[in-house]
């Protein structure tokens, strides 16, 4: 991946163009909070914005994009699949009911949020059938390890572009991103920053001073340095123009390891493998 600025891509399997950074709104309240995040973002110069059902803001995001005067074609927008809607019979439901929310004619990528078992398999059925019909123009996972990965590729058909996974210097599992290296499944981390956990460690810290930055800054430049796209949530505007400006400094690459150094397997969120039961407890 060659990193250039804000408005830099990375090449997903089929020909699509996916921006390498982009902004996440997970926990932003729909209405004025994420409308309020998503036009800074935009006018800053994200062009990708990741949304889930889940998160109960596709309303506000497409009210955003469709009020932020630029073109629909310039702004890449991915939403996902919940594990309550997964299943042969509903999958279809629920991506039409995102659309509906967002107010589009299509979706640049739409997810499986977590591999729900007995059901993902059948869901991505039905991604490849929307992914036929044009409605969506990428598909992927998110929430997966190789195994997942390896039972969708028995299916046959089209297979994920992107996954999607919790990723950050606590949690590198390099094994599964050279995995998808070589399998072209492009690699996106959610919780880039650990929900701030990692923000105060020395290395970042001492690193920081070196090149001008913040340790949110040398996190996401690693990521870029990765070869993972990454999706920084905030509802700052300061913020979320900070997370943007890690194009005029580069990690040297005994520094890339360093970081990759910190990985102690570490997760903010679900394994990928208990998730029912950490979201059966919550609810």
């Amino acid at each position: 991946m060659q990193i250039g600025d804000l408005n830099g891509t990375m090449k997903l399997k089929n020909g699509i163009e996916m921006p390498y950074l982009g902004l996440g709104v997970y926990k932003a309240k729909d209405g004025a909070e994420v409308i309020r995040s998503v036009k800074h973002a935009l006018n800053t110069g994200y062009r990708l914005i990741d949304t889930a059902s889940f998160y109960e803001n596709e309303e506000g995001v497409g009210e955003a994009i469709k009020n932020s005067g630029i073109s629909r074609e310039e702004i890449f927008v991915t939403t996902k699949i919940w594990i309550d809607d997964q299943g042969a019979n509903s999958t279809r439901r629920a991506f039409e009911t995102s659309l509906r929310k967002l107010d589009f004619d299509y979706i640049d990528m739409y997810l499986i949020h977590w591999p729900v078992p007995d059901k993902f398999l059948d869901s991505w059925k039905v991604l490849q059938e929307l992914y036929e019909e044009g409605k969506v123009k990428a598909i992927g996972v998110s929430n997966c390890l190789v195994h997942h990965l390896e039972s969708i590729k028995e299916t046959g058909g089209a297979q994920p572009m992107v996954l999607q996974n919790e990723f950050h210097p606590r949690l590198v599992q390099q094994v599964l991103l050279d995995y998808c290296m070589e399998n072209d499944i492009r690699y996106q981390a959610w919780s880039p920053l650990m929900r701030g956990k990692i923000l105060s460690n020395e290395i970042l810290e001492d690193l920081a001073v070196k090149y001008s930055k913040t340790p949110a800054q040398i996190v996401l430049r690693w990521d870029l340095q990765k070869g993972v796209a990454t999706i920084p949530k905030s509802v700052h505007k300061e913020r979320i123009i900070e997370n943007s400006m890690v194009f005029d400094f580069e990690l040297a690459p005994d520094e890339v390891d360093l970081i990759d150094s910190l990985e102690n397997d570490t997760r903010t969120g679900a394994h990928p493998d208990h998730f029912m039961a950490h979201f059966q407890n919550k609810s």
